[in-house]
């Protein structure tokens, strides 16, 4: 399978095949093919999509590699599956796939004979990694039949690191479930069908090297591990000294200095006082100048290093020409043909496009037209966080908002708003000339609350959102969160579209005449407050004559909280009723919830509530003053729903307490359980039934009105609910359940994620297991969660028992395991 693009390791791909990238100066897929051959393979079907005429010219008909090869071409891209499919003609026995762009030294003739001794229709090359996160993860019981796929998992779906390395044995029976002409995919299409037709289907964990060399960093550690001998392929050249090869008619001065392991190329020349230090790979051709200094440095054909020119970490295209006392720094790419003019120097990271020229003295700090930066730089768990100013920049706001509006079509509506920070009102200003940029408009709500964003975005049919803020507890960071046409967070997926865009700096640009607009959407407050008095029945809670105490946290729901209780007919004492971003920073809920709840005392109010400067979370104060804790306020507001809608649906992170079980049950009510992400949250509040979805951070969602946090609508249908059912607060909370949950975390490095999660499968076979997030591990009383965390090197586990030192006894029992693994 040689059909790949290779867009990570752009720019080197721009104009080359992924298969035809040099690996120790033989493209990838000759490996590929000399490994084929040895294991007695000697008739090959090559699949080709991008730029296909450069692996015909390289391999012909096969017999300079001593074996056959014929070539099947995509005209449309058909996915794995569809692309062996479109070659189907050639494959009339059992047959292998194998990708051309990989690194691998394992054993085919084993995963051959396991297929034919199992007798299986398809056998799945599997192999333990490290990170599985760009991979298809594989649970096979003991006898090697596959149980379970799962493709491109988040951290909390890791529940094991075998992944599927795309290296098959398959039988011709196997086309009878791919479709023709369509995009069709092993692992997420075909194999998951043929598990459910109950086919034979096996995994067979494979003995050697295995490596995906898909970014660039993957690309120069393959070159390293080539070079100490973790991998068995054949380095060209003559070996003259332990670690150095030298190619055929390679010129190397005397007063050069060498130092292994490194490889120089056919036909070079390196000049007294060159320096090349350990895993410098130099391809053919390749001139060194005198006094240059290359280490772990990949240089391919053709290029020119002049005199004095120090490369450290780095791949250098072909035939690019760096002049004298040029710096190329840690992690810097040079496409093809590029020019680098003397004593230019380029920082860690950049990443140059092809045919670009640096001219001579520049420093340049960011890529010239392509970059990329590792997964978890861009979005965290809020958004895209950081220092304001410093990390979030006005120029990084531009290139995200101008990525983000890449993945919407041109003439699309985004609703923008942002908090009272002058942070904020810069940043969001850049966002918006992204967008309009990228030829998309704007609809600035100015100063809102998030809820009312999104109910805009939804409302006025806008395509998207976004939020601009400081992040809460933090007065000197800001995050940006996008959401998508429904109004809530956009989910992975759409993360994983945004950040590949933002990567590789590949936005849509419109012409003059097409450049967005931005607009002043008239009224949103008065529109959001009468579809919120819509939702509910104000003339109950208009009847019931609440009297209240509402903290509004300094915060953007100060806009619209007036018109809200101007409906409800209700006794308020509104605190720190207006926007301050001093205020608004230095905002903590728990410490207003005391001032709250002493007012309560005092004026003998029915309910308080003190509601987030953003507008999402809310903290609830019964009519005793009492601060409910984010449990009780969950449950009491579960209470209260299930008892009004019988039968209804709630939806509820999985490490919610089973008290939330045992009072649905009692009231007829269903419990769907969802990923602790609040977009996943989201995502099943929005897709109908639901009547109520929470957080275990005192966010609540009615989705009738909008299915996302919203404490403004919180507080509205408590109100509503206390009305209908006649009942007081404190007398819902003090018939609520006691729970009894405990927290741990144990350090655990990014590598060992995927290691530690498969281990805990394994080591339960016999345990009632909820894999929803992370892994679950259902107890006769209680329960156990464990859940890798998506932004830090660390593992959750959440532990309920029937009392607390029984959930504390838990959680500890099961992080000394955790860590015992770790060891």
């Amino acid at each position: 399978m040689a059909g790949g693009e290779g867009t990570r390791l752009r720019p080197l791909t721009s104009n080359a095949p992924k298969p035809m990238m040099p690996l120790a100066n033989r493209p990838m897929m000759e490996h590929i093919v000399r490994l084929l051959k040895e294991h007695g393979f000697d008739d090959i079907v090559v699949t080709l999509a991008f730029l296909p005429q450069a692996i015909r010219t390289y391999f012909g008909d096969g017999s300079e590699f001593g074996v056959r090869m014929v070539y099947a071409t995509e005209e449309s891209p058909l996915g794995t599956a569809g692309s062996v499919r479109n070659a189907m003609d050639e494959l009339t026995e059992r047959f292998l796939v194998i990708s051309g762009d990989v690194l691998t030294d394992v054993d085919l003739s084993e995963l051959v004979r396991q297929h034919d001794e199992r007798k299986a229709l398809a056998t799945i090359g599997l192999k333990a990694v490290e990170n599985p996160l760009e991979f298809g993860i594989v649970i096979t019981g003991t006898d090697g039949a596959v149980e379970r796929f799962l493709e491109k998992p988040t951290w909390g779906q890791v529940f094991s690191d075998t992944i599927n390395t795309g290296i098959y044995v398959l039988e011709p029976e196997v086309f009878d479930d791919i479709p023709e002409g369509v995009p069709v995919d092993f692992s997420s299409d075909v194999f998951p069908r043929l598990l459910d037709e109950g086919k034979p289907i096996y995994g067979q964990p494979m003995d050697g090297y295995w490596e995906d060399v898909g970014t660039i960093e993957a690309y120069t550690k393959a070159h390293q591990d080539v070079l100490d001998g973790k991998v068995d392929v054949e380095i060209d050249g003559f070996r003259v000294a332990e670690g150095i090869w030298l190619g055929e008619g390679a010129e190397v001065d005397p007063g050069a200095h060498l130092e292994g392991p490194c490889v120089v190329g056919d036909y070079c020349r390196v000049e007294a006082g060159a320096q090349l230090r350990e895993y410098t790979v130099l391809g053919s051709n390749v001139m060194v100048r005198s006094d240059a200094f290359l280490e772990r440095t990949v240089v391919h054909d053709n290029a020119y290093i002049s005199e004095g020119v120090r490369l450290r970490g780095c791949v250098i295209g072909r035939s690019t020409d760096l002049r004298r006392g040029a710096r190329c720094e840690e992690g810097v790419v040079l496409g093809d043909d590029c020019f680098v003019g003397e004593h230019a120097v380029i920082n860690p990271g950049v990443k140059v496009y092809p045919f670009k020229t640096v001219e001579p003295g520049a420093i340049v700090n960011s890529s010239i037209v392509w970059e990329s930066r590792g997964a978890r730089s861009l979005f965290g768990r809020l958004g895209v966080s950081g220092l304001a100013n410093v990390d979030v920049t006005p120029e990084l706001a531009v290139r995200v908002a101008m990525a983000y509006a890449t993945t919407l079509k041109k003439g699309s509506t985004v609703t923008i708003s942002r908090d009272s920070s002058r942070a904020g009102r810069a940043l969001k200003r850049a966002m918006m000339a992204g967008l309009n940029a990228a030829g998309i408009n704007a609809d600035d709500l100015e100063v809102a609350p998030v809820p009312v964003t999104r109910f805009q975005t939804v409302t006025e049919h806008s395509q998207g959102g976004i939020t601009v803020r400081l992040v809460p507890g933090d007065p000197q960071s800001v995050v940006i969160r996008f959401f998508d046409a429904r109004g809530i967070d956009i989910d992975e997926g759409a993360q994983r579209r945004v950040e590949r865009y933002f990567h590789r700096q590949d936005f849509r640009r419109a012409f003059a005449a097409d450049i967005g607009d931005i607009g002043f959407p008239p009224r949103a407050l008065e529109y959001y407050t009468a579809a919120l008095m819509r939702s509910v029945d104000a003339e109950a809670i208009r009847s019931a004559a609440f009297q209240c105490v509402v903290d509004l946290g300094y915060g953007s729901t100060s806009f619209v909280m007036p018109n809200v209780l101007s409906k409800l007919g209700a006794d308020v004492l509104t605190v720190n009723p207006y926007a301050q971003t001093a205020g608004a920073a230095a905002f903590d809920g728990r410490v207003h919830a005391e001032r709250v709840a002493e007012l309560v005392r005092t004026a003998k109010a029915h309910v308080g509530a003190v509601i987030d400067p953003d507008g999402e979370h809310i903290i609830l104060v019964d009519d005793e003053g009492h601060v409910l804790s984010n449990d009780e306020a969950l449950l009491a507001l579960l209470t209260l729903v299930t008892s009004v809608h019988e039968g209804g649906r709630i939806a509820l992170p999985v490490a919610v307490s089973r008290a939330a079980e045992r009072i649905a049950s009692e009231a007829g009510a269903e419990i769907e359980w969802t990923k602790l992400s609040t977009p996943h949250l989201m995502e099943v509040a929005a897709s109908g039934g639901i009547a109520l979805a929470a957080s275990q951070e005192g966010g609540f969602m009615f989705p009738a009105f909008l299915p996302a946090y919203d404490a403004t609508a919180t507080f509205v249908n408590v109100l509503a609910l206390l009305a209908r059912t006649g009942l007081r607060l404190s007398k819902v909370v003090s018939g609520l359940p006691r729970v009894c949950v405990a927290h741990e975390t144990v350090v655990t490095p990014w590598e060992q994620k995927g290691t530690v999660m498969r281990t805990l499968v394994e080591a339960m076979p016999d345990e009632e297991l909820v894999l929803v997030d992370g892994v679950k591990v259902v107890l006769p009383n209680g329960w156990v969660l464990v859940v890798p965390d998506p932004d830090e090197p660390v593992t959750h586990v959440w532990a309920e028992g029937g009392s607390d030192a029984e959930a504390r006894a838990l959680a500890q029992d099961y992080a000394r395991l955790i860590r015992q693994q770790l060891r």
